[in-house]
């Protein structure tokens, strides 16, 4: 099994002859380089929340309130950080989170290419988002053996929906993850500021013009009239969904459902009695609705709801020991956000498998030092509000 923390070793010997890391290891350092980078409106795309980013802020600051217990005499000299989901054996709880804008994020303006390939070189499975500049089926070949996941915006279109859903299957993504609360765009100041949608200028469309029942609605294809093309994209995205969609979805396709943006346990309930095959917490990182509870702090009662339903988790990750922290409340699985798409900013494939290694080498010393050979006792050990009142 892997020994994600030898990264360190590495880091250390090369020091000997000189040489230092291509990337920065800590996410201060990493956001500072990939704020020069970046063109100023994908920067406040990217870095931006919902209102006075209040929520987003809290996300990763709500790290700081929990803590973990150190368990002593324990042989870690071996650590798994396995898991099992949708039937596969992964080496790790991490994945990378969908973000709709990877593709903008390179020199080149293939980052879901660049996100996909650092998911074949690391082993951690890359969910691919609906917003892409490349279409899903390239993305998927570019993953190569490493699992992907889709993330679907229902369009209003329900022939549209029922294509995207079918291509992402026949190309061999391995679940489903529907987002539910992105039918509309959430208050954003930074990019009202600048009236910057990068959609509405035509980026990250390519799934939509690529597919065939969506050039079938067009008097004209995108390349003949860009203008005309965005015009129905934007006419055709966003389908509010209820509970009674979940049924239709599952007629639609084989693979595993997961419903992203369940915060309330009592959500998480209903969708275990739906049948879905995961449930996914998030509050989209803050940039959807302002005024709420940083997501780690919902997650419990999630788990609780979710029963024997798998738990997935995004929302303020920024290091290792955020991943683990979110493992002992109970997650399955966690999703790395912007931190690899600021990888994909300063350095491409090289920089995003970076900062997912670094992230995973965190993890893995934590275990070791904190007395958890395995995720099952990182579990068991659990995590607690600080300071505690009294010790486990």
């Amino acid at each position: 099994m892997p020994h994600y923390g030898d990264m360190q070793n590495a880091i250390y010997n090369a020091g000997l002859s000189g040489i230092q890391p291509d990337y920065p290891v800590d996410f201060a350092t990493l956001e500072a380089r990939a704020e020069k980078a970046l063109s100023p409106s994908m920067r406040n795309y990217i870095q931006g929340g919902c209102g006075d980013e209040h929520t987003q802020d809290r996300n990763a600051d709500a790290f700081h309130n929990w803590g973990m217990v150190p368990r002593m005499l324990v042989d870690c000299t071996q650590r798994d950080l396995s898991i099992d989901l949708f039937g596969m054996r992964l080496p790790s709880p991490v994945f990378m989170a969908p973000i709709g804008v990877n593709g903008e994020a390179t020199q080149d303006r293939k980052g879901d290419l660049a996100a996909a390939r650092a998911s074949a070189e690391t082993g951690v499975p890359f969910c691919a988002s609906t917003l892409s500049n490349t279409p899903l089926e390239e993305v998927a070949r570019a993953a190569g053996d490493t699992p992907g996941l889709f993330q679907l915006y229902t369009p209003k279109n329900e022939d549209l929906t029922q294509s995207l859903i079918s291509r992402a299957q026949k190309a061999g993504y391995r679940a489903l993850i529907i987002t539910l609360d992105t039918w509309v765009t959430g208050w954003r100041p930074r990019d009202l500021n600048t009236a910057n949608f990068p959609q509405l200028r035509g980026k990250v469309l390519e799934n939509y013009f690529s597919d065939p029942v969506f050039r079938g609605l067009l008097e004209r294809p995108p390349e003949e009239d860009l203008p005309a093309a965005v015009a129905k994209w934007a006419a055709t995205f966003g389908k509010v969904l209820t509970w009674d969609d979940i049924a239709r979805f599952r007629e639609m396709t084989d693979m595993p459902i997961v419903l992203k943006g369940i915060c309330h346990g009592e959500d998480a309930r209903k969708a275990a009695d739906h049948g879905v095959d995961a449930i996914y917490c998030s509050n989209h990182g803050g940039r959807q609705a302002n005024g709420g509870i940083a997501a780690i702090d919902m997650l419990p009662a999630v788990v609780e709801g979710a029963g024997q339903t798998p738990v997935l988790f995004d929302s303020g990750i920024r290091s290792g020991s955020d991943v683990i922290k979110a493992i002992a409340l109970g997650a399955t699985a966690v999703g790395i956000g912007r931190p690899y798409t600021y990888g994909l900013a300063v350095g491409g494939t090289a920089g995003a498998a970076h900062v997912l290694r670094s992230i995973l080498a965190e993890a893995d010393l934590l275990m070791a030092v904190n007395g958890y050979p395995d995720l099952d006792a990182v579990r068991e050990a659990g995590a607690y509000r600080m300071p505690p009142l009294t010790l486990p």
